[in-house]
């Protein structure tokens, strides 16, 4: 954890917010506090599974007979046990060590997928999106090994899996936890997974110049009344969130509904990428589980006998056609 996340408070002050509403945790501002320790796991899918429709939630019944049996260690009607890892990692199977879907919650919210409204998934690909990102493919294909520059920003540990923005949980309980801690004019967020610390000043500063790009773009926050509205924009080309462009734009909001539960809603815009923009919303729940170092392997020996491994089969072949 770095020195500026350490000097955030991990504490706050309990207050009792307006009649009729729960008592939260506030700062000495008077802002809602998110410090602590949670956890953003769920068994409710991104995107909606087609044969529900425009079905948004369950109802409380269905919600009441999925909860008793992930109790019992059962998995409900229609929940296939969930991938795990990146979008293009090897899927290994975790039970391996030890994990079991059906310790996974379904989201308090009782939504039958994370993303929002009644279509529940994500909007098609625009045609110049799907070129870009099969331009992208064919130019890297057979060239995966030929530099350090070419392997994925995650196979480096520099962003990706649950650190790459917007957060959205895993399908495993592996690293889904993180830590908030605040303090006057910034919130900061430390990731289990990829030892990532992302520092979000709240004070509504303005964005960085557009010609300043980032892995993780630039984000400015502010309050509107009790959530925190952080806005980040700067993209780079390379971080391609499920085929964004260098023009994704992302707004999180951060509300604290009770003590134990922050509800978490981004939208994504791109208007490269997709023709709408796209909203999800995922229930943070408190966490008594401590953080663990998440020892990724940049600077170890991965990424040297990738290419070790790439030179030495280059020449092979060259011995081949002598």
């Amino acid at each position: 954890m770095n020195k500026l996340f350490s000097s955030l408070t991990l504490g706050s002050d309990i207050a009792l917010t307006a009649a009729g509403q729960a008592k939260i945790p506030r700062m000495p501002d008077g802002h809602p506090s998110f410090a602590g320790l949670w956890t953003d796991r769920t068994l409710t899918p991104l995107e909606r599974r087609k044969e529900l429709g425009t079905k948004e939630f369950y109802t409380d019944e269905e919600f009441a007979k999925m909860s008793a049996m992930l109790s019992q260690g059962k998995l409900p009607e229609g929940f296939a046990p969930p991938r795990t890892g990146g979008e293009t990692s090897v899927q290994y199977n975790q039970e391996l060590y030890g994990y079991d879907p059906t310790k996974l919650p379904v989201a308090s919210t009782k939504r039958t997928s994370l993303i929002v409204g009644p279509e529940g998934r994500i909007p098609p690909m625009l045609p110049e999106a799907i070129k870009r990102n099969a331009d992208r493919a064919a130019k890297l294909k057979g060239h995966e090994a030929d530099s350090y520059k070419n392997r994925s920003l995650s196979e480096r540990c520099i962003v990706g899996g649950l650190v790459a923005l917007p957060m959205i949980p895993s399908a495993s309980d592996q690293n889904t936890h993180f830590q908030i801690a605040q303090g006057r004019g910034y919130v900061g967020i430390y990731q289990e997974e990829f030892h990532d610390t992302r520092l979000i000043p709240t004070d509504g500063r303005p964005h960085i110049p557009q010609n300043i790009r980032q892995y993780q773009g630039d984000s400015a926050g502010h309050w509107e009344g009790d959530t925190l509205v952080i806005d980040t924009t700067n993209f780079t080309d390379r971080t391609a969130f499920r085929g964004s462009s260098e023009q994704l734009h992302l707004v999180e909001r951060l509300t604290r509904i009770s003590d134990d539960t922050i509800l978490y809603r981004f939208t994504v815009e791109d208007p490269k990428t997709w023709d709408k923009p796209w909203t999800a919303e995922i229930p943070w729940t408190k966490n008594n589980q401590p953080l663990f170092e998440y020892a990724c392997q940049e600077g170890n020996s991965d990424l040297p006998s990738i290419l070790a491994g790439a030179r030495a089969e280059e020449a092979e072949a060259a011995k081949k056609k002598q």
